[in-house]
């Protein structure tokens, strides 16, 4: 019998310690690839801010694949047919962004299941049911894929337990940037209101018993995010750690080879 199991929602279940990813922008293969086999437990593969399309998800899936992290696809919009195009695609756990009603979330539930819990169209072979080898994927499919809604504004934190109450809504994700900048607070996830906010997001979640999720800039503030009770989270991108680190090493090199007031540069 070929495994379809859920690689993410096991990882989440199991538990003790917080499940930690990172965020995939470099739209490259060989990039998820790398990132998988470093550890993470899950990688976001991001289609809202990134030129990533389906023709490339499918290879950049495959990558994840190779390695021992769990795929989560984060949607460009609440779309049936992206949801559907997408999970046929393989994805077991989609993300849906910018979700601020329990109406919002019972749709992206419905687009991610198949009738009569959903909407989502039938197809015996793709991706997903390993090209219909997967005997048994139409009958555990529903329960295996896993929904996570994103909540990006007050409005819909201020509607979390409501949003959380949707059977099918799996997870909850905090956006922080998103949430920072509609509370004019654009850039400024540090600022203690936005800290506040995505705090009592975490609460909320908790009182609902709910898992909730949010992205870090640095391992400083994941480490912050989860005292405040996250059950899992993601660390900067791809990109970020690439170009954060070779700015790093740039500027030591070229700190290391400063010229002395008037003197020649090194030649080497």
């Amino acid at each position: 019998m070929i495994d379809i199991t859920n690689r993410f929602k096991r990882r989440l279940a199991a538990g003790p310690s917080a499940p930690l990813g990172s965020w995939l922008m470099a739209a490259a293969p060989s990039t998820a690839e790398a990132m998988g086999h470093v550890g993470f437990d899950f990688l976001v593969v991001d289609m809202e801010h990134v030129p990533i399309d389906l023709g490339d998800l499918a290879h950049i899936l495959r990558a994840i694949g190779c390695t021992g992290a769990a795929p989560v696809v984060r949607l460009p919009w609440n779309d049936q047919v992206m949801v559907k195009r997408v999970l046929d695609l393989g994805a077991e756990t989609v993300m849906v962004p910018f979700v601020e009603s329990a109406e919002e979330a019972r749709n992206a539930v419905s687009f991610a299941k198949y009738p009569p819990a959903g909407v989502r169209g039938v197809a015996a072979v793709h991706r997903a049911s390993r090209f219909g080898r997967a005997s048994d994927y139409l009958g555990r499919a529903d329960a295996e894929t896993f929904v996570i809604v994103q909540l990006e504004t007050p409005r819909a934190i201020s509607r979390l337990a409501e949003i959380a109450a949707v059977s099918g809504v799996d997870a909850l994700f905090v956006g922080p940037g998103d949430l920072s900048a509609a509370m004019g607070r654009m850039g400024q996830v540090g600022h203690e209101e936005v800290q506040a906010l995505i705090a009592d997001a975490a609460k909320g979640a908790a009182a609902v018993g709910k898992p909730i999720g949010i992205v870090g800039p640095n391992p400083e503030m994941v480490a912050r995010f989860l005292d405040y009770g996250y059950a899992f989270a993601a660390v900067a991108s791809d990109v970020a750690m690439m170009t954060g680190r070779a700015a790093d090493w740039l500027g030591t090199l070229r700190g290391a080879n400063a010229s002395p007031a008037g003197g020649p540069t090194a030649a080497y």
